[in-house]
């Protein structure tokens, strides 16, 4: 690879670092538009590097382009958001039957010490992000990479959903609680309680923004 094509990738990477945190965090809106002439000069890329990023948000499920429009920040219908949720189920629950009985929890304990530290903080964004790294590292300890990939893409379009109501999680729930459900699941797992890992992902979740 030239040193012209470094510097691509690196500008390419930066764009979607910028773009992915924007439509993470909330601050666009579903179905907000992205015009290519406003990102260029924000991000102050080229345009190459910015279609090269939007294409791979793309594949993330975060942005869709509209045929003669143009690209958007996607939108995730209620059927949508039912149906990324019973994808998860069915991976996490074929993860937790497959554990070993004696899983190294390293990168588990990590997550969750970076989401008690973002509670503490109150930065929402850090938090989900850790909620999602801690629910890819249980899934991973199933031994299926392939499957471990997959279930990341969900939960980053579940993160996406989960975006448009931080204000209203902020309303209904304390971070705390999000932390102890979390403990609760890692206890299980450190236990190599299947049952118990099993139920306490049945609780877990953000069903509760689902009509």
């Amino acid at each position: 690879m030239s040193t012209g094509e470094l510097q691509t990738y690196s500008l390419v990477e930066l764009a979607v670092e910028r773009l992915r945190h924007e439509i993470l965090s909330g601050h666009t809106d579903p179905g907000e538009r992205l015009v290519e002439e406003q990102l260029t000069r924000r991000l102050g890329i080229s345009r190459a590097p910015l279609r090269e990023a939007m294409r791979l948000l793309a594949q993330q499920g975060l942005v869709e382009h509209i045929p003669r429009r143009g690209a958007r920040v996607a939108i995730l219908s209620d059927d949508d958001v039912r149906e990324l949720y019973e994808v998860r189920d069915v991976l996490e629950r074929h993860a937790a039957s497959t554990m070993p009985a004696r899983p190294d929890l390293t990168a588990l304990r990590a997550a969750l010490d970076v989401m008690r530290t973002a509670t503490e903080t109150g930065d929402r964004l850090e938090l989900a992000n850790a909620h999602r790294r801690f629910h890819t590292e249980v899934v991973a300890l199933g031994g299926n990479r392939q499957l471990a990939e997959l279930y990341g893409s969900v939960l980053v379009r579940i993160q996406l959903y989960m975006a448009v109501n931080m204000r209203r999680e902020a309303e209904a729930a304390r971070a705390e609680d999000g932390v102890a459900r979390h403990e609760r699941l890692f206890d299980a797992v450190e236990r190599g309680d299947t049952a118990a890992v099993l139920e306490a992902l049945s609780a877990h979740g953000a069903r509760t923004y689902l009509s």
